[in-house]
């Protein structure tokens, strides 16, 4: 009896073990909470720290957010590097060879451009605005006439011919935190910008390939806004921007309920903040419609 006693004894304490190491039940997850297009007193409910909206036909402002604050704006210098590449009327099929010079050595950034390669100006200016690659950029900054020192004077040159006061700009890639601009500024650059029909094409490509010289080997670039590759949206110029001093950016000049809308976004944090105060953007202006009539009525 004392044995049998033990036996279930022993039983019962390994029936418990089992039960202990057993994983308890996951509870279920909450579901995320939807952010409100719009706060308490119907304007959009953005979460980038610096925001503006402009009726593109009139220059009315539609929603300003901080619309006058300087932030560093990363890689939406490349609109800048673009133009100035282009006001050169250097070849754009002149082959431009990559060098050691265009690393990053910053903030150490990759890119699939070899050291060596030679690319056509041209797919250089498209893999910058498509891709934001940081040593294409470098690239065509460092091919100007007079290097990369002339270049950033050229780019402030053209900033200052353009009224654009608070915009300062030290290198041709944006990955330097003294690349500076404000919301009011960036929206004079995007309408700068869309009057080049090369960067509207290229800034607004969803997808390239483009092939390695030396390997023959293709590579593909995808844009980097999402809103591009999207099927509701009609984006004349683009071009997002990450450093980690600058946030998340995004400026665009995009068709919404048939007007041309520049829309700029700074400093946002959370991997789609930008995309989704787009996204509120859009469905506030397609749902106030008298907002955009009354700024053509304005103009």
């Amino acid at each position: 009896m004392k044995r049998l006693a033990a036996l279930l004894a022993a039983l019962a304490l390994a029936s418990t073990a089992i039960a202990a190491d057993k994983p308890a039940p996951r509870a279920k997850a909450k579901p995320a909470r939807a952010v409100a297009d719009v706060d308490k007193d119907g304007d959009p409910n953005l979460k980038s720290t610096a925001a503006l909206v402009l009726d593109a036909n009139t220059g009315e402002t539609l929603f300003a957010k901080n619309a006058d604050a300087v932030h560093p704006i990363a890689s939406i210098t490349k609109l800048m590097t673009a133009m100035v590449v282009l006001d050169a009327k250097l070849p754009l099929d002149e082959p431009v060879q990559i060098s050691t010079e265009d690393l990053d050595l910053l903030k150490g950034t990759k890119s699939r451009l070899p050291v060596g390669a030679h690319f056509r100006r041209d797919d250089l200016i498209r893999i910058a605005l498509v891709a934001s690659d940081n040593r294409a950029a470098a690239a065509l900054g460092r091919a100007y006439p007079g290097g990369i020192d002339s270049f950033v004077e050229a780019m402030n040159a053209k900033a200052r011919l353009m009224g654009l006061e608070s915009t300062r700009f030290v290198d041709s890639s944006g990955l330097a935190p003294g690349n500076v601009s404000s919301p009011a500024e960036l929206a004079r650059l995007v309408a700068e910008a869309s009057k080049y029909d090369i960067i509207r094409e290229y800034s607004t490509t969803p997808a390239l390939d483009v092939t390695l010289p030396d390997t023959g080997r293709k590579v593909n670039y995808v844009n980097t806004n999402a809103l591009v590759r999207a099927g509701d949206w009609k984006i004349g110029v683009s071009k997002t921007g990450y450093i980690s001093e600058s946030g998340k950016c995004l400026v665009m000049q995009a068709l919404i309920a048939n007007t041309p809308v520049v829309i700029v976004l700074l400093d946002s944090w959370g991997r789609l903040t930008r995309i989704g105060d787009a996204n509120r953007i859009k469905r506030w202006l397609e749902k106030n419609p008298a907002r955009l009539a009354g700024a053509l009525r304005a103009g």
